[in-house]
């Protein structure tokens, strides 16, 4: 039996180790980048970004029947197993609301904050729930990416449609609108609070992969300034988002958010309080020595949770 990877949710199709021998025969160069580790495990070198892509591809066509998937040069390419876990424990979040039963189908209709050019959420949540998405970001050309994509995936194409956040300063303001009704947000928000701290931890990142020592980021590895860094980084950012959802609270079930370091959890409940939210939600998550969370806030009350319809009749 394959060795399980540690602490991903029991439903991620990728808790065990890869099975490169499946992903080779959907894949035109996977095998190029492939070799036996100190371990004698198979693997790859996860600190090249054009392995890690290949890898993305074969595993998006093997597992999700995505095929078509490409991404510009310098643009975050993100890892699958980790993604597919926040959307397996977001589905739990609101199977609780529903009997149980997770929501399937286009009814279910999610809102992707920062989408980047890799579309990875709406492609995976789609493919394991038939869910539909807005998808929004502030780059254009991440959008452009991303509408390719979906034009090669006809499945993306009918459940998936984009907006241009045109004022980098707002988060949900001119893309919730009024006639938008979401069952949750979705955000992987920047980490960093500046260049020099993004380019450091890139730098970080490397050295933890190859273990080696080197002071030079590569660029093609950690994604465009946007993905990494915004003033005052991770915390000013899900701050920013928590009071602007104050402004949507009949609008979206639950509003979502990874939250990487665990330090800004209190600040982060502070506001949460600010706001007068109903009730809100911290759901540990893990890949490998890699440790998240998700924040789940709903300004619903439990009347007004009880009658949230997730189906169409």
């Amino acid at each position: 039996m394959k060795e399980e990877k540690n602490n991903l949710h029991p439903n991620n199709l990728h808790r065990f180790r890869y099975d490169f021998d499946l992903l080779k025969k959907h894949s035109d160069d996977l095998a190029t980048y492939l070799f036996v580790n100190e371990h004698g495990i198979e693997s790859i070198d996860f600190s090249d970004p054009n392995a890690v892509k290949s890898l993305n591809k074969a595993l998006l066509f093997t597992y999700y029947n995505i095929n078509y998937w490409d991404l510009p040069n310098n643009y975050l390419c993100p890892p699958i197993p980790g993604r597919a876990d926040y959307l397996h424990y977001i589905a739990d979040l609101i199977a609780d609301s529903n009997d149980n039963v997770i929501p399937m189908g286009s009814s279910i209709s999610v809102l992707d904050i920062g989408v980047g050019a890799n579309c990875i959420y709406p492609i995976l949540g789609n493919a394991l729930f038939g869910w539909s998405f807005v998808a929004s970001d502030i780059d254009e050309k991440a959008l452009q990416n991303c509408v390719e994509i979906c034009n090669q995936n006809q499945q993306l194409a009918d459940n998936v449609s984009f907006q241009l956040q045109p004022n980098a300063r707002f988060i949900f303001k001119d893309i919730i609108l009024s006639e938008d009704r979401f069952t949750f947000t979705i955000c992987n928000p920047p980490f960093h609070k500046s260049a020099a701290d993004a380019a450091n931890g890139t730098i970080r990142k490397i050295n933890n992969l190859e273990n080696t020592s080197t002071k030079t980021p590569k660029l093609n590895f950690g994604g465009q300034s946007h993905e990494l860094w915004c003033d005052g980084g991770e915390l000013a950012f899900i701050t920013q988002m928590i009071f602007e959802s104050a402004k949507y609270p009949m609008q979206c079930f639950w509003f979502t958010t990874l939250v990487s370091k665990q330090s800004h959890i209190s600040s982060l409940e502070k506001v949460l309080n600010k706001v007068n939210v109903v009730k809100f939600k911290i759901i540990n998550m893990a890949q490998g020595q890699k440790i998240s969370r998700v924040l789940a806030w709903t300004f619903l009350s439990e009347t007004q949770q009880k009658q949230w319809k997730f189906t169409e009749d």
